[in-house]
């Protein structure tokens, strides 16, 4: 920048012949070193930029006195050092602070053209001397005022304005990027639900079925040599189970195909409303809760139902997650206290529908609950009923409580909370499903 500023100089003294000005060479040394010293000082723009500003105005003034009166030379740097103040300063305290120094700069350089122009620069002809405005002191604090004012304000304006466009592109960047951020988080997020649903479906299925269908195979290996009969029987019931837990894995995958678990994708809908998967087979739910008691019994469980008050229809997600918390907590029973009587309650009020099942201590020791209830009659690990029980209760806004009871058995409960909007959808399910 001084070596550009030095350059300029070179033409000056022809220019300012033409126009009828007289340069000594003083004076052209004189307008080279201020002009020099003044774009140097842009070195410290972007760590000081308003330090920068104030010496450049003053070496601006300075260079007043280099130049023959009506005469106004001024470099690159006053306009880069406003610009810059426009660009690393803030908006209105910025445009104060260049005003000021404009109007400060322009009053001190209009006295000093006015009283100490010719110091250095020779005494003009009186044919060229003065300016366009006139030879007195206002006019030449005119001009230089003028000048002034328009050197820093617009390029302060224009450094301003395009600090303003990079803050507004920088905030696009920024947005842009959390919104996929969030994006991904969201896609995180459903994945992980739709693997935790998995893992809950799968385990249901698993539990029950697979554990049952285990213990009746066990049983024909003892009765395929003495009562080949009973074998058969058991091996029917097995084969009977094997279909079943088929039918409710089509019914997973269905659903992992349609994440909306839509009757219209994934099947059609049966009787009473109850949803078909893409193989015909009914979406279990509290209607069929004592084909699943009955599978139970046909495993050796003693096991009662009782159903209390009038039955009215559920949401299809509710309704699944009280078939899948009994069928978990019947599964739980028979592999934590084998032989033990188990009860099987449902009541609908008008407020709630509950479930409760409450198995008795096993037969001739303490309970073994799940959880911390000592072993599994199969001494199998143990497995994530009571967290997929919790987590299902939690999808459809339900209170879930499990634990042992005062005699020493086990007790699973699930309570959702119901109005007229819910029975209203539910009776709404069912007549739909009834027409179709």
């Amino acid at each position: 920048m001084a070596l550009c500023s030095a350059a300029i100089l070179v033409p000056l003294p022809r220019i300012a012949e033409a126009e009828g000005f007289l340069l000594t060479p003083l004076s052209v040394t004189a307008i080279g070193v201020l002009a020099a010293a003044q774009s140097l000082l842009l070195a410290i723009r972007r760590t000081n930029p308003a330090l920068c500003l104030v010496l450049v105005a003053l070496t601006q003034i300075a260079l007043v006195t280099a130049v023959p009166t009506g005469l106004s030379f001024r470099g690159l740097a006053p306009f880069i050092a406003a610009y810059t103040c426009g660009t690393r300063l803030a908006g209105p305290p910025m445009l104060r602070f260049v005003a000021a120094v404009a109007v400060v700069e322009g009053i001190v350089a209009g006295a000093a053209a006015s009283t100490l122009t010719g110091l250095i620069a020779p005494e003009q002809p009186a044919e060229v001397a003065g300016s366009p405005l006139g030879d007195g002191p206002l006019a030449l604090w005119t001009l230089q005022f003028v000048a002034s004012v328009l050197t820093y304000l617009p390029a302060a304006l224009i450094g301003g304005h395009m600090a303003t466009r990079r803050r507004y592109v920088e905030l696009v960047k920024v947005s842009a990027a959390e919104r996929v951020r969030a994006q991904q988080d969201r896609a995180d997020s459903a994945i992980r639900a739709e693997r935790a649903r998995m893992a809950r479906e799968l385990h249901d299925i698993a539990a029950h079925h697979l554990s049952g269908m285990v213990v009746q195979a066990a049983a024909v290996e003892r009765l395929i040599d003495r009562d080949p009969r009973a074998a058969k029987e058991a091996t029917a019931w097995i084969r009977g189970q094997g279909k079943e837990t088929l039918d409710n894995l089509r019914l997973v995958v269905g659903a992992l195909r349609d994440p909306a678990d839509g009757a219209a994708a994934n099947g059609t809908v049966g009787r009473g409303g109850r949803d078909l998967g893409g193989d015909g087979a009914p979406v279990p739910g509290l209607a069929v809760l004592d084909r699943l008691v009955q599978t139970e019994r046909d495993l050796g469980a003693d096991v009662e139902a009782e159903c209390e008050g009038e039955r009215y229809e559920l949401a299809p997600v509710a309704d699944v997650a009280f078939y899948r918390v009994a069928q978990e907590a019947l599964s739980n029973a028979r592999d934590h206290a084998p032989g033990a009587r188990v009860r099987v309650g449902v009541r609908y009020r008008e407020s709630a529908v509950a479930l409760e099942v409450t198995n008795e201590p096993r037969p001739g020791s303490r309970p073994a609950g799940p959880g911390a209830h000592g072993p599994r009659a199969s001494g199998a690990p143990r497995g994530h009923g009571l967290i997929g029980m919790r987590e299902r209760a939690q999808l459809i806004g339900a209170a879930f409580d499990a634990g042992p009871t005062e005699s020493g058995g086990w007790r699973v409960s699930l309570e959702l909370p119901v109005d007229q909007d819910t029975k209203a959808a539910g009776s709404l399910t069912a007549e739909t499903g009834g027409a179709a």
